[in-house]
């Protein structure tokens, strides 16, 4: 039987940097976007060059184009990108293909060519329905902006549309947070992922609100009500809680995310994508020019390379796992590793049980609705000596 294995393309570019984002992307030219689809193309056809044989071995369940805004790139160049994994991988017939989109960036022509070469996600970043909270953010588009580039997704054929929100923003009140919430529930897409806004050292909002109270920023009454009313609402509205910060309609989980929280292994491609691919973690070359430099030049782009120990997979088994509202299984933990659950993690599970923080249901293993809100603080206790 082959083996699932998750497919993540990097398109580290954007129309501009948001004031809170931190991850690897920036502005870049046409030219330079040319350049670096090429080298991606070849990159991912020469893949079996590093790892031969193993082709054969896997399925793709899911390719996943994130950035950066892939929906910045002509539409024929994200084409070339998705007929390369095409040829390159075998795909499953029902794979879910999903490119991350921003308002503004989309148009007739670009969704129609996603469609001929078989995307069937897309993932929208909006964050907020307030154009105030937008502007504060930094993002190009306004709440118009995405109801048109929602519409025209929908007028396209996409049934699978995922809405990113953001929470705890700078000038943002619960009820404006309330808002955004029903606006977005009134065009019923398929799935929501909602995150509070988190400050990135290095970037202007670091700058702005880092280390310092602000009296922009929601107090920590106020987001803890923002987060703990956000799963009330969707539920009412039908939307269940697979994740601690995504929601979805039944059947409409994200597959790729779940990749990730399940530990199925995954190939990035693409400045500093992410891998995990047999017993190894590694990245890409971060800087963009230096990786065009590579692939052009038939060098490996694979950098920190290491071997993940059984006490890294049990760590990551276990804080992975808890994200997921199934959560973990005794039983899957002892057929891995060769060792019970209670043999390895006794303490830990019988403290956060006892605080009401974790709960124990036949073989399975649960974060409480409590629980999630602390979730950062009990998945530190699950890293080993």
């Amino acid at each position: 039987m082959k083996k699932k294995l998750a497919i993540y393309i990097h398109i580290p570019f954007c129309v501009r940097k948001c004031a809170y984002c931190d991850f690897l992307s920036a502005p870049a030219t046409q030219e330079l976007q040319k350049q670096y689809v090429g080298a991606l193309v070849r990159e991912i056809r020469d893949w079996e060059k590093w790892y031969p044989g193993r082709k054969d071995s896997y399925l793709v369940g899911s390719v996943f184009f994130g950035g950066g805004t892939p929906s910045i790139l002509q539409p024929g160049l994200l084409a070339g990108v998705a007929d390369a994994v095409r040829d390159s991988f075998e795909i499953a017939c029902d794979a879910e293909i999903t490119v991350e989109c921003n308002p503004g960036t989309l148009d007739a022509e670009k969704l129609r060519v996603y469609r001929a070469v078989g995307v069937n996600r897309l993932s929208i970043g909006l964050q907020s329905a307030e154009n105030e909270e937008l502007l504060l953010l930094g993002r190009i588009h306004t709440w118009e902006d995405f109801l048109k580039s929602y519409a025209l997704a929908r007028e396209a054929g996409f049934d699978n549309l995922n809405i990113d929100l953001m929470s705890a923003l700078p000038g943002q009140t619960l009820q404006s947070w309330q808002n955004t919430l029903h606006k977005v529930l009134a065009l019923q897409p398929e799935h929501i992922s909602a995150y509070s806004l988190i400050i990135e050292e290095g970037t202007p909002f670091y700058e702005r609100y880092g280390g310092k109270e602000s009296t922009m920023l929601p107090d920590e009454d106020t987001e803890r009500r923002m987060y703990a009313g956000t799963g009330q609402i969707l539920k009412e509205t039908g939307y269940h809680r697979y994740e601690i910060s995504n929601y979805a309609l039944p059947g409409r989980e994200c597959r790729h995310n779940i990749c990730y929280w399940d530990g199925t292994e995954y190939l990035g491609f693409g400045t500093g994508a992410a891998s995990l691919f047999g017993k190894e973690r590694f990245c890409r070359i971060r800087d963009t020019q230096e990786y065009i430099a590579a692939v052009t030049n038939g060098t490996d782009t694979r950098i920190e390379r290491n071997a993940r120990s059984k006490k890294e997979h049990m760590e990551e088994f276990m804080f992975l796992g808890l994200r997921m509202m199934r959560g973990i299984s005794k039983a899957e933990f002892a057929d891995c590793f060769g060792v019970t659950m209670d043999k390895v993690y006794s303490a830990v599970l019988e403290k956060y049980i006892g605080y009401g923080l974790l709960r124990e249901d036949g073989d399975r293993i649960f974060l409480t609705p409590e629980g999630i809100d602390v979730s950062n603080v009990i998945f530190q206790e699950f890293l080993l000596d």
